[in-house]
């Protein structure tokens, strides 16, 4: 029995190996695009340090960005926020089950390679009619048929249209990891500058509230002195107007803060009432005073959207190999071997046995153009997908630019900011005196009162603006992924 079967199958292997010698890949092998060809981001170059003695901070040319780049802040709140958004977040999740998606398609496109092995066993009862002649050997108009079989099929990939379609699953794989990066280094960025608008609107809150008490304070003393008839009504009227007005600033803020209170917590994968409570406030940040700032040549490696837009050209391009393979011959080859008894004992004995080999081959003749219009679709993919990684590529040079430009803005800004609320401090100060001892009158104290209370303000806001903006030049330059391990 066994000398049937194998002699026949053991040309099977010759011509598999036959095929394999035989086969090529068409389609265009993939090439990384060159990295961008310049030298900074700005048009301008930028001073290497920003901001004054105090506040400063140094870029450093060539430095890599630390993955946790949120420690740099010095908060262990705000470490916590960003721990438990990285575990909890819905769209981390989601971005991990599509990695896995992936990586099981393109694990169940390696069987194309293969050949294909099947085992079958089938009985059947069956009664022959009796004008009719038994096909069973033993003449019975009953029988019962064994068939047991295995088959195999391999279609040889002789024009690589197989591995170029295993060849994108591959770059697909690549796309879904690059954009889980992408999505845990936009998630963190997101927390840090949400948890740091929210402390800027808790401190505007405090300095307005402060601003009130002050009023109020100032009130209180004007209508006692129009009771000793020391001051006119309008004088009351006007600082009455005045507290108001502040009274009136502070709702905005109390439902800008809720709603980002509301927006953090969504990051965290948590409803609004499970919010926990860390009332992060600008004072626990330290700025980092040293930033990383990578060369432009370099960021195509650090960015994950550039890399999975690079991965996408490497997807398309792969689809022309495809489009090409399936418009050359197609191979196929199948084996077929088994046993047929009328008793399953009789399996694999003498007169049982059966088998089979074959080979085909198939050429495409007329399909109305249908497989030339493909492989020029796929074409046209692949010129999109070279424009598309080139706009994600200036992009992210606009977007380091851009962060850069609003650093050295901040930096300006809040020294700016910091000098006008010490003025207005001191002014204040001043007219309080003065009007104490009667030198001036209270609307020159009402006019230093708002100018304090808007100096205040613009201090927090400029501090919160950089805070928030060092944060984003870390995400701009890629957010430090590579360094965890990720390839």
């Amino acid at each position: 029995m066994k000398t049937r079967i194998i002699p026949a199958l053991r040309t099977l292997p010759l011509l598999l190996g036959a095929t394999l010698l035989a086969g090529c890949m068409v389609g265009p092998d993939f090439h990384r695009p060159a990295p961008p060809q310049v030298e900074r981001y700005t048009a301008q170059p930028l001073p290497a340090t920003l901001g004054g003695d105090a506040d400063a901070q140094r870029l450093v040319a060539g430095a890599e960005v630390p993955a946790q780049w949120w420690t740099l802040f010095h908060s262990a709140q705000l470490d916590a926020l960003v721990a438990q958004a990285l575990q909890a977040n819905p769209s981390i999740k989601a971005a991990q089950a599509a990695l896995r998606q992936a990586q099981e398609a393109q694990a169940a496109g390696r069987g194309s390679l293969y050949p294909a092995v099947t085992a079958d066993y089938n009985v059947q009862r069956q009664r022959v009619a009796g004008t009719l002649a038994s096909p069973a050997s033993s003449g019975y108009d009953y029988y019962t048929l064994h068939t047991a079989q295995l088959a195999l099929s391999w279609a040889p990939d002789l024009f690589g249209g197989n591995r170029r379609q295993l060849e994108a699953l591959r770059a697909q794989t690549d796309v879904a990891r690059y954009q889980l990066e992408a999505a845990r280094i936009s998630l963190a960025a997101n927390v840090v500058v949400g948890a740091i608008d929210a402390a800027g609107l808790r401190a505007q809150i405090a300095a307005t509230r402060a601003i009130v008490a002050s009023q109020q304070q100032t009130l209180d003393s004007l209508r006692r002195q129009l009771a000793l008839g020391a001051v006119p009504e309008a004088a009351v009227a006007a600082q009455q107007a005045s507290l108001a007005q502040a009274q009136a600033t502070l709702p905005p803020l109390q439902k800008q803060l809720a709603q980002q209170n509301d927006a953090l917590a969504a990051l965290l994968g948590r409803a609004p009432a499970e919010l926990p409570d860390a009332n992060l406030d600008l004072a626990d940040l330290q700025l980092p005073a040293q930033l990383p700032l990578s060369l432009p040549s370099r960021l195509v490696e650090q960015r994950p959207d550039v890399r999975a837009a690079e991965a996408q050209l490497h997807a398309a391009s792969a689809q022309v190999g495809v489009a090409e393979a399936n418009r050359l011959p197609k191979f196929t080859l199948s084996a077929n071997a088994g046993s047929a008894p009328t008793n399953i004992g009789d399996l694999f004995r003498d007169g049982t046995v059966f088998w089979n080999l074959a080979a085909d081959v198939s050429q495409p003749l007329f399909n109305a153009g249908s497989l030339k219009h493909q492989q020029r679709t796929a074409e046209a993919a692949l010129d999109a997908a070279k424009a598309q990684y080139r706009g994600t590529v200036i992009a992210a040079l606009q977007n380091v630019a851009d962060t850069l430009q609003a650093l050295k803005s901040d930096a300006d800004a809040l020294q700016a900011a910091q000098r006008a609320e010490q003025a207005a401090t001191r002014s204040l100060a001043i007219a309080q005196k003065q009007y104490a001892l009667g030198d001036i009158d209270h609307l020159a104290v009402l006019q230093a009162e708002q100018a304090q209370q808007q100096a205040a303000i613009a201090r927090v806001q400029a501090q919160a603006g950089r805070y928030g903006d060092t944060a984003a030049l870390f995400q701009a330059l890629g957010g430090g992924w590579w360094q965890h391990g990720a390839k």
